[in-house]
C-alpha cells in the first residue's frame, strides 16, 4: 500500500543505502593507517629532496642570496677531480663493505642459530657494538689504532708487520674504516639473517640429513635458496647505507677528517665539506643529486641481478 501510494503521488520510494563491502573497508582502513607515515615522508623527506634538487641549479651564498646558474654546478662537478676521486673511493667502500656485512652477518647468524646454552649471550655480545654511539666508537678505535702506542699497532709490530699506521697511511686508512664499519654493523645484520633462518622449517634439514646430505650441501641447497628474500633485503639496505654514508660519516669525521691525502673522503663527506665548511650550498646540492642518481642506479642493478630477491644459484 505504501509503495502504491508513493507511485500514485509521483514520488519514488527511498532506495536502501549501500554498505561498503569488507574488502573496501579493509582497503580504506589500510590507507588511513599509512596516511600519517605518508604525510611525514612527504613533508620531511620528499620536500627536502625536491628543494635539494632545485638548489643544484642555483648559486647559494648561505645568507639568503640565490642566483640561477643553470647547469654551471654540474659542469663544475664534472671537472672537479676531488669529487670524481670521492666517487671512486665511495664505490671502493661499497665494494668492500657490502660483501663484508653479508658474510659476517650470515656467519654470525649461523653461529648463534644453534640452540646452545650460551646462544643468547653470544647474540647480545655480537649486537652490543651497534648500541654504542658512533662518535664513541670512533674515539675508541682512534686510540686503539694510533701509531706506535695503540694496541692494534703494537700487536701488528709484535707479529712482525712493522707497526702499521692504520690511520696515517693512505693505503690502509680506508681498510681500517671498512673494518670498523663491519664490526659495528654486523650484529644488526646478524639479527636480520637470524630471523630468516628461524623461518626455515626444520623438517627440510631433517629430511636432508636422513637422505645423507652433509652440512655444506644442506647450506647450499636448502638454507641459501630459502634465504633469498632476506639476502636481498640485506644487500639492498647495506648498499644504501654504504653509498649514503649514513653509518660512516661519524667515523670519518671523528677519526680521519677525510684524510690522509683524501683517502677516506667519501662522496658524502666531500659534499658536507663543500656545504658547511666552504658555504657552497648550491654546488653541494648538485653533487647530492648525482649521488642519489648513482644510488638509484645501484639499487636498480641490484634488483636486476637478484630479480627482487629471487636469486638463481644454479
Amino acid at each position: 500500500m505504501t509503495s502504491g501510494t508513493a507511485i500514485q503521488d509521483g514520488t519514488a520510494a527511498p532506495r536502501p543505502r549501500r554498505r561498503l563491502s569488507a574488502r573496501h573497508r579493509e582497503w580504506i582502513a589500510g590507507y588511513l593507517f599509512i596516511l600519517p607515515d605518508a604525510l611525514g615522508l612527504l613533508l620531511f623527506v620528499g620536500a627536502p629532496m625536491l628543494l635539494s634538487l632545485s638548489l643544484g641549479f642555483f648559486e647559494v651564498s648561505g645568507f639568503g642570496g640565490y642566483r640561477f646558474v643553470g647547469l654551471a654546478n654540474y659542469r663544475r662537478m664534472a671537472a672537479d677531480p676531488l669529487f670524481l676521486e670521492s666517487l671512486r673511493i665511495t664505490l671502493a667502500y661499497v665494494a668492500m663493505l657490502v660483501p663484508g656485512l653479508y658474510v659476517s652477518g650470515l656467519g654470525l647468524a649461523l653461529l648463534v642459530h644453534r640452540r646452545t646454552r650460551f646462544a643468547g649471550l653470544f647474540r647480545t655480545l655480537f649486537f652490543m657494538p651497534h648500541m654504542v654511539s658512533l662518535v664513541v666508537v670512533g674515539l675508541i678505535w682512534q686510540v686503539l689504532l694510533i701509531d706506535k702506542i695503540g694496541v692494534v699497532s703494537r700487536l701488528s709490530a709484535a707479529l712482525g708487520l712493522g707497526g702499521l699506521s692504520w690511520l696515517g697511511d693512505p693505503d690502509l686508512a680506508l681498510f681500517a674504516i671498512v673494518g670498523i664499519s663491519v664490526w659495528f654493523l654486523m650484529g644488526y645484520y646478524m639479527l636480520i639473517f637470524l630471523s630468516g633462518l628461524q623461518d626455515i622449517p626444520r623438517e627440510y634439514h631433517d629430511a636432508a640429513r636422513i637422505d645423507g646430505a652433509g652440512p655444506v650441501a644442506a647450506f647450499r641447497y636448502i638454507t641459501l635458496p630459502l634465504l633469498r628474500p632476506t639476502s636481498f633485503f640485506v644487500l639492498l639496505v647495506s648498499t644504501v647505507t654504504a653509498v649514503a654514508g649514513m653509518q660512516t660519516f661519524d667515523l670519518i669525521y671523528v677519526m680521519t677528517k677525510g684524510g690522509p691525502a683524501n683517502s677516506t673522503a667519501l662522496a658524502i663527506y666531500y659534499i658536507y665539506e663543500q656545504a658547511f665548511q666552504f658555504g657552497e650550498y648550491g654546488y653541494a646540492a648538485a653533487m647530492a643529486s648525482v649521488l642519489v642518481v648513482i644510488l638509484l642506479a645501484l639499487t636498480g642493478l641490484l634488483f636486476l641481478l637478484t630479480r627482487g630477491g629471487r636469486f638463481n644459484y644454479d
